[in-house]
Protein backbone atom coordinates (compact mmCIF):
# COMPACT_ATOMS: atom_id res chain seq x y z
CA UNK A 1 0.00 0.00 0.00
CA UNK A 2 1.53 3.41 -0.94
CA UNK A 3 2.38 5.50 2.11
CA UNK A 4 0.01 8.26 0.93
CA UNK A 5 -2.90 5.80 1.20
CA UNK A 6 -2.06 4.58 4.70
CA UNK A 7 -4.46 5.74 7.42
CA UNK A 8 -3.30 6.77 10.86
CA UNK A 9 -4.46 3.54 12.54
CA UNK A 10 -3.18 1.22 9.79
CA UNK A 11 -0.37 -1.14 10.78
CA UNK A 12 2.12 -1.67 7.95
CA UNK A 13 5.44 -3.34 7.25
CA UNK A 14 8.25 -0.99 8.24
CA UNK A 15 10.19 0.54 5.38
CA UNK A 16 13.72 -0.83 5.62
CA UNK A 17 16.92 0.85 4.41
CA UNK A 18 18.99 -1.02 1.78
CA UNK A 19 21.41 -2.22 4.46
CA UNK A 20 18.54 -4.06 6.17
CA UNK A 21 16.62 -5.39 3.15
CA UNK A 22 17.79 -8.94 3.91
CA UNK A 23 15.51 -8.77 6.95
CA UNK A 24 12.47 -9.20 4.72
CA UNK A 25 13.15 -12.91 4.37
CA UNK A 26 14.12 -13.48 8.02
CA UNK A 27 11.72 -15.29 10.39
CA UNK A 28 9.63 -12.76 12.29
CA UNK A 29 10.45 -10.00 9.83
CA UNK A 30 9.95 -7.42 8.56
CA UNK A 31 8.88 -5.54 11.67
CA UNK A 32 5.52 -3.79 11.72
CA UNK A 33 4.90 -0.16 12.48
CA UNK A 34 2.27 2.58 12.35
CA UNK A 35 1.95 6.31 12.79
CA UNK A 36 3.12 7.33 16.25
CA UNK A 37 5.82 4.65 16.51
CA UNK A 38 9.43 5.83 16.69
CA UNK A 39 11.04 5.64 13.27
CA UNK A 40 7.75 5.42 11.34
CA UNK A 41 7.41 4.59 8.45
CA UNK A 42 10.81 2.93 8.84
CA UNK A 43 12.70 1.77 11.91
CA UNK A 44 14.56 3.88 14.45
CA UNK A 45 18.25 4.01 13.42
CA UNK A 46 19.49 3.24 16.94
CA UNK A 47 17.21 0.21 17.09
CA UNK A 48 18.46 -0.95 13.69
CA UNK A 49 22.07 -0.77 14.86
CA UNK A 50 21.05 -2.60 18.03
CA UNK A 51 19.54 -5.40 15.92
CA UNK A 52 22.59 -5.65 13.68
CA UNK A 53 24.92 -5.78 16.70
CA UNK A 54 22.92 -8.45 18.52
CA UNK A 55 22.67 -10.44 15.29
CA UNK A 56 26.45 -10.34 14.85
CA UNK A 57 26.99 -11.38 18.47
CA UNK A 58 24.41 -14.18 18.09
CA UNK A 59 22.12 -13.09 20.91
CA UNK A 60 19.68 -15.95 21.53
CA UNK A 61 16.99 -17.14 23.90
CA UNK A 62 14.71 -14.91 25.97
CA UNK A 63 15.37 -11.20 25.36
CA UNK A 64 13.56 -8.59 27.45
CA UNK A 65 13.14 -5.55 25.21
CA UNK A 66 12.30 -2.36 27.13
CA UNK A 67 11.92 -0.27 23.94
CA UNK A 68 10.60 -2.68 21.30
CA UNK A 69 8.73 -0.21 19.05
CA UNK A 70 7.49 -2.52 16.26
CA UNK A 71 9.40 -5.57 17.47
CA UNK A 72 12.49 -5.59 15.25
CA UNK A 73 14.45 -7.82 17.65
CA UNK A 74 11.91 -10.61 17.13
CA UNK A 75 13.75 -11.30 13.85
CA UNK A 76 16.91 -12.39 15.69
CA UNK A 77 17.41 -16.14 14.98
CA UNK A 78 16.64 -18.20 18.05
CA UNK A 79 15.34 -15.24 20.05
CA UNK A 80 12.24 -15.23 22.26
CA UNK A 81 11.27 -11.57 22.38
CA UNK A 82 9.61 -10.28 25.55
CA UNK A 83 8.44 -6.77 24.67
CA UNK A 84 7.52 -4.24 27.39
CA UNK A 85 6.20 -1.01 25.89
CA UNK A 86 4.50 2.18 27.07
CA UNK A 87 3.57 3.65 23.69
CA UNK A 88 0.00 2.87 22.64
CA UNK A 89 0.83 3.01 18.89
CA UNK A 90 3.75 0.61 19.40
CA UNK A 91 1.60 -1.72 21.50
CA UNK A 92 -0.87 -1.84 18.60
CA UNK A 93 1.88 -2.79 16.13
CA UNK A 94 3.27 -5.43 18.50
CA UNK A 95 -0.20 -6.89 19.03
CA UNK A 96 -0.80 -7.19 15.28
CA UNK A 97 2.60 -8.89 14.95
CA UNK A 98 1.50 -11.47 17.53
CA UNK A 99 4.32 -10.61 19.94
CA UNK A 100 2.15 -10.43 23.11
CA UNK A 101 3.53 -7.15 24.49
CA UNK A 102 3.22 -6.02 28.10
CA UNK A 103 1.98 -2.46 28.60
CA UNK A 104 4.53 -1.04 31.02
CA UNK A 105 6.10 2.24 32.08
CA UNK A 106 9.41 3.20 33.64
CA UNK A 107 10.17 1.20 36.76
CA UNK A 108 7.33 -1.32 36.51
CA UNK A 109 8.08 -4.75 37.98
CA UNK A 110 7.93 -7.19 35.07
CA UNK A 111 8.94 -10.30 36.98
CA UNK A 112 5.40 -11.67 37.15
CA UNK A 113 4.91 -11.87 33.38
CA UNK A 114 7.37 -14.66 32.62
CA UNK A 115 8.41 -17.72 34.62
CA UNK A 116 12.14 -17.07 34.41
CA UNK A 117 14.16 -13.87 34.03
CA UNK A 118 15.72 -13.14 30.66
CA UNK A 119 19.50 -13.14 30.81
CA UNK A 120 19.61 -10.64 27.96
CA UNK A 121 17.99 -7.20 28.16
CA UNK A 122 17.81 -4.66 25.32
CA UNK A 123 17.02 -0.96 25.50
CA UNK A 124 17.17 2.06 23.18
CA UNK A 125 17.76 5.15 25.29
CA UNK A 126 15.26 7.96 24.72
CA UNK A 127 17.74 10.77 25.34
CA UNK A 128 15.26 13.22 23.83
CA UNK A 129 13.04 12.64 26.89
CA UNK A 130 15.64 14.04 29.27
CA UNK A 131 18.37 12.89 31.61
CA UNK A 132 16.05 11.64 34.37
CA UNK A 133 14.20 9.41 31.93
CA UNK A 134 17.31 7.95 30.28
CA UNK A 135 18.88 7.21 33.67
CA UNK A 136 15.55 5.70 34.67
CA UNK A 137 15.71 3.39 31.67
CA UNK A 138 19.13 2.20 32.86
CA UNK A 139 17.79 1.63 36.37
CA UNK A 140 14.78 -0.27 34.98
CA UNK A 141 17.04 -2.45 32.85
CA UNK A 142 19.38 -3.10 35.79
CA UNK A 143 16.47 -4.26 37.97
CA UNK A 144 15.60 -6.89 35.35
CA UNK A 145 19.10 -8.08 34.45
CA UNK A 146 20.19 -11.04 36.60
CA UNK A 147 23.81 -11.16 37.83
CA UNK A 148 25.94 -12.29 34.91
CA UNK A 149 23.27 -11.20 32.43
CA UNK A 150 23.87 -8.70 29.66
CA UNK A 151 22.32 -5.39 28.72
CA UNK A 152 22.55 -4.21 25.12
CA UNK A 153 22.13 -0.44 25.25
CA UNK A 154 21.62 1.69 22.12
CA UNK A 155 21.28 5.41 21.59
CA UNK A 156 22.38 8.62 19.94
CA UNK A 157 25.77 10.14 20.71
CA UNK A 158 24.25 13.62 20.26
CA UNK A 159 21.65 12.81 22.95
CA UNK A 160 24.16 11.96 25.68
CA UNK A 161 24.81 8.29 24.95
CA UNK A 162 28.44 8.27 26.10
CA UNK A 163 27.49 9.87 29.40
CA UNK A 164 24.70 7.37 29.95
CA UNK A 165 27.02 4.44 29.22
CA UNK A 166 29.36 5.70 31.93
CA UNK A 167 26.44 5.84 34.35
CA UNK A 168 25.31 2.36 33.32
CA UNK A 169 28.84 1.00 33.76
CA UNK A 170 28.89 2.22 37.36
CA UNK A 171 25.66 0.31 38.06
CA UNK A 172 26.57 -2.83 36.11
CA UNK A 173 30.26 -2.96 36.98
CA UNK A 174 31.53 -3.22 33.40
CA UNK A 175 30.59 -2.04 29.95
CA UNK A 176 31.92 -0.85 26.59
CA UNK A 177 30.68 0.63 23.35
CA UNK A 178 30.95 -2.07 20.68
CA UNK A 179 29.21 -0.61 17.60
CA UNK A 180 29.06 2.78 15.90
CA UNK A 181 27.20 3.96 12.81
CA UNK A 182 27.12 7.70 12.23
CA UNK A 183 25.83 9.13 15.49
CA UNK A 184 24.27 5.86 16.66
CA UNK A 185 25.99 3.72 19.29
CA UNK A 186 25.53 0.32 20.96
CA UNK A 187 27.16 -0.73 24.22
CA UNK A 188 27.09 -4.07 26.03
CA UNK A 189 27.24 -4.34 29.81
CA UNK A 190 27.48 -7.38 32.08
CA UNK A 191 25.81 -7.08 35.45
CA UNK A 192 27.70 -7.77 38.63
CA UNK A 193 25.84 -8.10 41.95
CA UNK A 194 24.93 -4.75 43.43
CA UNK A 195 22.05 -2.39 44.19
CA UNK A 196 19.82 -0.98 41.46
CA UNK A 197 20.03 2.83 41.17
CA UNK A 198 16.90 4.61 42.36
CA UNK A 199 14.52 6.23 39.90
CA UNK A 200 14.31 10.01 39.98
CA UNK A 201 11.44 11.48 41.98
CA UNK A 202 8.54 13.23 40.30
CA UNK A 203 8.84 16.98 39.87
CA UNK A 204 6.27 19.44 41.22
CA UNK A 205 5.23 22.94 40.23
CA UNK A 206 2.10 25.09 40.09
CA UNK A 207 0.47 27.07 37.31
CA UNK A 208 -2.84 28.88 37.39
CA UNK A 209 -3.77 27.28 40.68
CA UNK A 210 -3.06 23.76 39.39
CA UNK A 211 -0.51 21.60 41.20
CA UNK A 212 1.36 19.58 38.59
CA UNK A 213 3.11 16.25 39.21
CA UNK A 214 5.60 15.52 36.44
CA UNK A 215 7.11 12.04 36.15
CA UNK A 216 10.48 11.63 34.35
CA UNK A 217 10.19 11.78 30.58
CA UNK A 218 6.76 13.41 30.48
CA UNK A 219 6.46 16.58 28.42
CA UNK A 220 6.90 19.67 30.63
CA UNK A 221 7.50 17.53 33.71
CA UNK A 222 9.53 20.22 35.47
CA UNK A 223 7.75 23.40 34.41
CA UNK A 224 4.88 24.49 32.20
CA UNK A 225 5.79 25.06 28.58
CA UNK A 226 5.06 28.47 27.04
CA UNK A 227 2.44 27.11 24.65
CA UNK A 228 0.29 25.53 27.37
CA UNK A 229 0.68 28.64 29.53
CA UNK A 230 -0.61 30.78 26.65
CA UNK A 231 -3.54 28.42 26.09
CA UNK A 232 -4.67 28.61 29.72
CA UNK A 233 -4.17 32.37 29.88
CA UNK A 234 -6.30 32.75 26.74
CA UNK A 235 -9.08 30.61 28.20
CA UNK A 236 -9.12 32.21 31.64
CA UNK A 237 -12.71 33.02 32.58
CA UNK A 238 -14.17 30.28 30.36
CA UNK A 239 -17.28 28.74 31.91
CA UNK A 240 -16.87 24.97 31.83
CA UNK A 241 -19.51 24.02 34.39
CA UNK A 242 -21.29 20.86 33.28
CA UNK A 243 -19.25 20.55 30.08
CA UNK A 244 -17.71 17.26 28.95
CA UNK A 245 -14.09 18.17 28.19
CA UNK A 246 -11.34 16.04 26.66
CA UNK A 247 -7.68 16.86 27.31
CA UNK A 248 -6.18 15.12 24.28
CA UNK A 249 -2.47 14.35 24.58
CA UNK A 250 -2.67 15.24 28.26
CA UNK A 251 0.97 14.84 29.30
CA UNK A 252 1.18 15.83 32.96
CA UNK A 253 -2.58 16.48 33.05
CA UNK A 254 -2.24 20.23 33.59
CA UNK A 255 -4.95 21.21 31.09
CA UNK A 256 -7.38 18.52 32.24
CA UNK A 257 -6.94 19.38 35.93
CA UNK A 258 -7.41 23.08 35.10
CA UNK A 259 -10.69 22.26 33.34
CA UNK A 260 -11.83 20.03 36.20
CA UNK A 261 -11.24 22.86 38.68
CA UNK A 262 -13.65 24.94 36.61
CA UNK A 263 -16.46 22.43 36.82
CA UNK A 264 -15.90 20.30 33.72
CA UNK A 265 -16.38 16.55 33.59
CA UNK A 266 -12.94 15.69 32.23
CA UNK A 267 -11.40 12.85 30.29
CA UNK A 268 -7.64 12.90 29.80
CA UNK A 269 -5.98 10.75 27.13
CA UNK A 270 -2.39 10.12 26.15
CA UNK A 271 -0.57 7.50 24.07
CA UNK A 272 2.32 7.39 26.56
CA UNK A 273 1.70 5.29 29.67
CA UNK A 274 4.19 7.31 31.73
CA UNK A 275 2.16 10.44 30.90
CA UNK A 276 -1.10 8.72 31.84
CA UNK A 277 0.30 7.97 35.29
CA UNK A 278 1.61 11.50 35.66
CA UNK A 279 -1.80 12.94 34.78
CA UNK A 280 -3.51 10.70 37.32
CA UNK A 281 -1.13 11.97 40.02
CA UNK A 282 -1.88 15.56 38.99
CA UNK A 283 -5.63 15.03 39.35
CA UNK A 284 -5.09 13.48 42.79
CA UNK A 285 -2.80 16.33 43.88
CA UNK A 286 -5.59 18.81 43.09
CA UNK A 287 -8.41 16.81 44.63
CA UNK A 288 -10.37 16.70 41.37
CA UNK A 289 -11.85 13.73 39.56
CA UNK A 290 -11.50 12.66 35.98
CA UNK A 291 -10.92 9.64 33.78
CA UNK A 292 -7.37 9.14 32.50
CA UNK A 293 -7.11 6.85 29.49
CA UNK A 294 -4.11 5.24 27.78
CA UNK A 295 -5.08 5.73 24.17
CA UNK A 296 -3.59 6.04 20.70
CA UNK A 297 -5.30 9.37 20.00
CA UNK A 298 -9.00 8.47 20.53
CA UNK A 299 -8.63 4.77 19.74
CA UNK A 300 -9.83 3.53 23.14
CA UNK A 301 -12.45 6.18 23.89
CA UNK A 302 -15.38 4.06 22.76
CA UNK A 303 -18.52 6.07 22.12
CA UNK A 304 -17.56 9.11 24.21
CA UNK A 305 -18.48 12.55 22.85
CA UNK A 306 -17.41 15.95 24.14
CA UNK A 307 -18.51 19.55 24.31
CA UNK A 308 -14.91 20.72 24.16
CA UNK A 309 -11.51 19.29 23.28
CA UNK A 310 -8.43 21.10 24.55
CA UNK A 311 -4.96 20.19 23.34
CA UNK A 312 -1.32 21.09 22.93
CA UNK A 313 -0.67 18.44 20.25
CA UNK A 314 2.72 16.73 20.03
CA UNK A 315 4.71 17.22 16.87
CA UNK A 316 7.74 15.10 17.73
CA UNK A 317 7.91 11.30 17.74
CA UNK A 318 11.43 10.50 18.84
CA UNK A 319 13.98 12.65 17.03
CA UNK A 320 12.07 14.28 14.18
CA UNK A 321 9.15 16.58 13.48
CA UNK A 322 6.18 14.34 12.69
CA UNK A 323 2.72 15.80 12.13
CA UNK A 324 0.76 12.55 11.64
CA UNK A 325 -0.28 12.41 15.29
CA UNK A 326 -1.36 16.06 15.53
CA UNK A 327 -3.35 15.75 12.32
CA UNK A 328 -5.14 12.75 13.77
CA UNK A 329 -5.93 14.81 16.89
CA UNK A 330 -7.81 17.22 14.64
CA UNK A 331 -9.54 14.37 12.80
CA UNK A 332 -10.53 12.96 16.20
CA UNK A 333 -12.17 16.27 17.06
CA UNK A 334 -14.35 15.93 13.97
CA UNK A 335 -15.41 12.49 15.25
CA UNK A 336 -15.74 13.30 18.94
CA UNK A 337 -17.24 16.78 19.20
CA UNK A 338 -20.95 17.09 19.75
CA UNK A 339 -22.80 19.52 17.47
CA UNK A 340 -21.76 23.00 18.56
CA UNK A 341 -18.74 21.58 20.36
CA UNK A 342 -15.37 23.28 20.11
CA UNK A 343 -11.75 22.26 19.54
CA UNK A 344 -9.20 24.68 21.00
CA UNK A 345 -5.51 23.95 20.51
CA UNK A 346 -2.20 25.74 20.85
CA UNK A 347 0.67 25.30 18.43
CA UNK A 348 3.94 26.76 17.25
CA UNK A 349 3.57 29.43 14.58
CA UNK A 350 5.10 27.30 11.83
CA UNK A 351 2.75 24.33 12.23
CA UNK A 352 0.09 24.37 9.46
CA UNK A 353 -2.96 23.18 11.38
CA UNK A 354 -5.50 25.65 10.00
CA UNK A 355 -6.07 23.67 6.81
CA UNK A 356 -6.61 20.48 8.79
CA UNK A 357 -9.05 22.22 11.12
CA UNK A 358 -11.20 23.35 8.20
CA UNK A 359 -12.71 19.84 8.10
CA UNK A 360 -14.40 20.74 11.41
CA UNK A 361 -15.37 24.33 10.63
CA UNK A 362 -14.05 27.88 10.26
CA UNK A 363 -10.90 28.43 12.31
CA UNK A 364 -10.48 31.44 14.60
CA UNK A 365 -7.19 32.72 16.02
CA UNK A 366 -7.78 33.44 19.73
CA UNK A 367 -4.22 34.48 20.54
CA UNK A 368 -0.94 34.92 18.73
CA UNK A 369 2.24 35.79 20.60
CA UNK A 370 5.77 34.66 21.44
CA UNK A 371 5.88 32.28 18.49
CA UNK A 372 2.65 30.47 19.38
CA UNK A 373 -0.96 30.62 18.29
CA UNK A 374 -4.19 29.49 19.94
CA UNK A 375 -6.67 28.24 17.37
CA UNK A 376 -10.36 27.43 17.83
CA UNK A 377 -12.92 25.76 15.62
CA UNK A 378 -16.54 24.91 16.35
CA UNK A 379 -18.36 21.92 14.89
CA UNK A 380 -21.50 22.88 12.98
CA UNK A 381 -24.84 22.43 14.69
CA UNK A 382 -26.67 23.72 17.70
CA UNK A 383 -24.98 23.77 21.05
CA UNK A 384 -26.18 21.04 23.37
CA UNK A 385 -28.81 22.31 25.78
Amino acid sequence: MPHSEVGYFDVIEAHLPPVAEALRSAPGAPPLTKSGVRGYPGVDPAQLLLFQTMLRRKARGPILDLSPAGGLLAALPGAELRPAEGSAPALRALDVAGLNPVAAALGDDLSGYWEDPARTVACVLAGDRGTAYALGQISWAHAHTPPGGKLYLAGDKAKGFDRYVRAASKAYGAGETIARDGGMRVAVLTRRPGPTPALADAEHYELGGVKVVGLPGVFSAGRADKATSLLLETLEGLDLRGKAVLDLGCGTGLIGAWAAQRGAAVTLADADLQSVRSAQLTLEANGVSGEVVHSDVDGTLGERRFDMILSNPPFHVGRGVVLDVAREFIAAAARRLRPGGQLILVANDFLPYEAEMSVVGATEVLAHEQGFKVLAVRRAGSRPS
